[in-house]
This record gives C-alpha cells, sequence and structure tokens, in this order.
C-alpha cells in the first residue's frame, strides 16, 4: 500500500509520528529501516522535536540503592494546581556503575554522557540505547575536564577531554593542557592541537559543574589568574578546536561567588550563587559574544542556603531544588509572581542535574551492545505483533495521504484547466 505513496507525502507522515512510533515502525520493512536510522532522517527528526520540548530530564542519586534515578518532568504541570503522576514520569536507567555512581559528564540535546574513570557512555534515554565509547588515548594526567556538545557545522555530537599536565596551571610557565576529541560521526579519540591556544594562568572555577552547550561550542565558568583572580567564560569550539574567552559583567561578582554556565531562553547565561544574601541571580547575554549585551535577568532571593537551580523552561520558570533531612524537593519558580510550586520529593542524597528532554533519534544507527532484559522483552512483543501494528498504521497513514494526494490532485486541475497540452483520465 505504501509503496504508492509520493515520498514527500511518506517523509511528512513520519515526521508526525512520535518517537516510540518510529522505532516500532522499522518493522514494516528493511527499506522502512533503513530510511527511519539514516543520518539524514534522524537530523530532521531532531530538528522538529527540539522545536516542541516541553520537558525536563531530572538526575538524582537514590538513598536506598545508591543508584542514580531519572524522572521527566513536562512543562505542562507547571501551570496545573496539583502535581500528576501523568507528567512526573520516572525513566529506566539501563546500567549499573561499578562505584556508588556514575559522574555526569552533562548532555546535549538530550544525549547524556556518563563515565567512571576511563569508561565512557553515551546514554539516549528516549530510544532507551547506549553505547560504550573507546578507552581514550590520553592517560596518566594530573586531572581531566570533560564536556559533551553538538558541532553545527558536522552535525556531530562530541565528548571533549581537557587533560592538564601539571599540578598547578595558574602560575607562569605551565603546560598547556592536552585535549582529546570523541566524534560520534567518527567513533574515535582524537587528540586535537586545542591546547595551543589555552589562555595562560586560566583555571576552572567549579570541577563538578557541567559546561554549557551551546553555538556549537562548550562553556566553562572560569578563573582568570593573569592580573587579580577575576571570573571568566571560557569556551572551545567544537568545530576549529579553539578556546576562546568571554568576559564577565565586570564587578558584579564577588570572589567567593559561586557559577556556572547554562542556556536561558537559547541564549548563554550564569546562575550565580551569592553565598553572603542566600540568592540567586541569572545572569543572560542577550547578543552572544558581546559583553556588554550581558543583563541580569532576575534574582531568586528565597533564604537559599539548602536550595539549588537546575534548570529553566521556555516558559521562564525556574526549577529548583531544596535539600532537606531524607532527601530533596523539586519546586517550580516563577519570577515574575515569585510563586513557587511542589514538584514532588526525591529521596536523593545530593544534587541534581536537570536539561531539556528533546525525543531525537541520536545512536539509532549505531549497534546495539547490552539490551536489558526488560528491553529484550519489549522487542519480542513488538516483533510478534508488528505484522498488526504496522497493518493498522499502514490503513490509517493511507488513509491519511489520500486525502491530502487528493487534494494536491484537486489543486493541479483546477490550475491546469483550459490547457491543451494536460489531458486528465
Amino acid at each position: 500500500m505504501l509503496e504508492y505513496l509520493p515520498y514527500e507525502v511518506l517523509l511528512e507522515i513520519l515526521h508526525r509520528l512520535p518517537v516510540k512510533s518510529l522505532i516500532q515502525f522499522r518493522c514494516v520493512s528493511k527499506s522502512y529501516n533503513s530510511l527511519i536510522t539514516s543520518p539524514a532522517f534522524i537530523k530532521s527528526s531532531f530538528t522538529r522535536s527540539h522545536s516542541d520540548s516541553n520537558k525536563l530530564i531530572v538526575r538524582y542519586l537514590d538513598v536506598k540503592y545508591h543508584v542514580e534515578r531519572y524522572k521527566l518532568i513536562y512543562e505542562d504541570n507547571v501551570n496545573n494546581d496539583s502535581s500528576s503522576s501523568e507528567q512526573i514520569q520516572d525513566l529506566e536507567f539501563p546500567l549499573r556503575s561499578s562505584w556508588a555512581h556514575f559522574q555526569l559528564v552533562g548532555s546535549a540535546n538530550g544525549l547524556f554522557c556518563l563515565h567512571e574513570e576511563n569508561r565512557f557512555i553515551l546514554w539516549n534515554p528516549c530510544i532507551r540505547k547506549f553505547i560504550t565509547l573507546p578507552n581514550p588515548s590520553i592517560i596518566d594526567v594530573f586531572h581531566c575536564y570533560l564536556a559533551i556538545g553538538f558541532d553545527l557545522r558536522t552535525d556531530d555530537y562530541k565528548v571533549v577531554r581537557i587533560a592538564y599536565q601539571n599540578v598547578n596551571i595558574r602560575y607562569e610557565g605551565a603546560k598547556p593542557p592536552l585535549v582529546e576529541v570523541y566524534s560520534v560521526n567518527e567513533g574515535s579519540w582524537r587528540v586535537t592541537s586545542g591546547g595551543d591556544s589555552y589562555p595562560p594562568r586560566i583555571t576552572f572555577s567549579n570541577w563538578h559543574l557541567q559546561a554549557a552547550s551551546l553555538n556549537g561550542a562548550v562553556h566553562f565558568a572560569a578563573n582568570d589568574w593573569s592580573n587579580a583572580q577575576s571570573f571568566i567564560v571560557l569556551s572551545f569550539d567544537l568545530g576549529d578546536e579553539v578556546f576562546r574567552l568571554i568576559s564577565f559583567p565586570y564587578g558584579k561578582f564577588g570572589l567567593n561567588a559561586d557559577i556556572g554556565t547554562s542556556v536561558f531562553n537559547g541564549l548563554l547565561s550564569l546562575i550565580c550563587y551569592e553565598s553572603w544574601h542566600y540568592s540567586y541571580s541569572i545572569w543572560v547575554m542577550k547578543e552572544y559574544g558581546i559583553v556588554d549585551s550581558w543583563t541580569k535577568q532576575f534574582t531568586i532571593d528565597l533564604n537559599m542556603q539548602c536550595w539549588k537551580v537546575l534548570r529553566f523552561w521556555k516558559n521562564d520558570h525556574v526549577l529548583v531544588q531544596k535539600m532537606q533531612s531524607g532527601g530533596l524537593m523539586l519546586f517550580s519558580y516563577d519570577p515574575e509572581s515569585q510563586q513557587m510550586k511542589n514538584l514532588g520529593f526525591c529521596k536523593s542524597t545530593g544534587c541534581s542535574y536537570a536539561d531539556n528532554y528533546v525525543e531525537n533519534l541520536v545512536l539509532l544507527d549505531k549497534p546495539n551492545e547490552v539490551v536489558p532484559k526488560e528491553e529484550r522483552e519489549q522487542e519480542e512483543e513488538v516483533q510478534s505483533v508488528g505484522c498488526h501494528i504496522c497493518l493498522r498504521w499502514c490503513s490509517e497513514i493511507v488513509f491519511s495521504a489520500k486525502s491530502a494526494f487528493r487534494q494536491k490532485i484537486t489543486t493541479i486541475r483546477r490550475r491546469t484547466e483550459g490547457c491543451s497540452r494536460v489531458m486528465w483520465q
């Protein structure tokens, strides 16, 4: 039935399906599996889903079982009077660390990167798939700073290792770090010349904070020791593999401020915790790279000694957590009304991490590694009923396509009426 559909109509139909349906729809035929797993389709599917993202994914550490867990929180839930189990969902994490939990490198467009020692994992929770990266080639270094980002020029996800060769790099004459980059497209690590552009006497201000991925670069909050200690943004461009510096708003932060980078409505932002005020200030760079465009967006003043800002929703609401006995509470904060909404309790031992949850097909074209038992059972169930599902979907798709096709033919008929070179049967 589907072979009679124009290719453009078929693509439009497939792009409107949720990711879960696309995963199952690969059972239709080898040609459909090849189409859905092609790099071009994966890219175009992400472009559409990214614009419609209205969810946050939250990571926290389980107190009882000493493992990491993940939850989905829907943005719509912020506007309701009470939380809903349908809008806060648990996600299954398929891996177990040999330690208490993995260290989180960060996430980019819904793709998570985790590691323990020299073991690196890329995990796409949307399609429940992960890959283990080969071992890095740079070893025997004092310390590594890590990041994951998306290279806009090559449509490639990359993991960055910045490996220090000295105990203290803030002093003159210290060796620049070595920089190693893993490319998902290439499937390998590569030592780059990025260390040659590393500015002298720059150190990372907080090693456990994740870098912000934006505009094809990863951004770290750093310290500049060249004159007096001051804060600065250190960026690493994933395309030309060069380090650059972006100045902070001059004189706006004290030396004991705790500052991290983030993304607010598609703009580079700073989350600054001022311990002497127990408050957070959010700064946004309105024009990327223009220092004078730094603007204080708002301040969250809630006597926040036990609070932490996690992430921003599209509606400018802020996801915050409050540590308390036995775990943490998640809240949505509206800066305009200064109202808080309770989103639930997590039995967590430490601070959480949150990012926008983006449905995409990244890693779908990569070989499977270890498939969890639950996932194997699900695949067997899908295969056993695949024909029935596909037939039902085929009927629905053909019905929708025929309607669209009839409308297109009618339009062409009207435009060609009276033309002697067109004969309709």
